[in-house]
């Protein structure tokens, strides 16, 4: 039987949190993601309000081509990610928006 992982495991993201939390607490809060499954990760979502991503891409010095865009949910949703190495964590970025209707081509 193996162990469970401890929370000390997860040191390392858990401390990237702490030092964004001093440095960027003015910053809009977003959800956030730390498992044992990828113990050196750190991720931030931030759900409808692109805006709010981007706030923290500037704020972390993440050059704008350095966000990759996409598309989920049969393109309802606009998907920005990307990463950047913060206090020894890979801290991951992930934002998602509506992407506004249209109303079938009437000019």
């Amino acid at each position: 039987m193996s162990e469970s992982p401890t929370l000390d495991a997860l040191a390392v993201p858990l401390r990237a949190l702490r030092l964004l939390t001093v440095d960027f607490g003015h910053l809009p809060a977003p959800v956030l993601n730390v498992s044992d499954i990828f113990p050196d990760r750190l991720k931030l979502s931030f759900h409808d309000d692109l805006g709010d991503f981007e706030a923290w891409r500037a704020a972390l010095g993440i050059a704008p081509d350095a966000v990759t865009h996409g598309m989920q949910s049969d393109g309802r949703t606009r998907v920005l990610t990307t990463a950047v190495e913060f206090a020894g964590a890979t801290l991951e970025l992930a934002g998602y928006a509506d992407v506004p209707a249209t109303d079938g081509g009437a000019a």
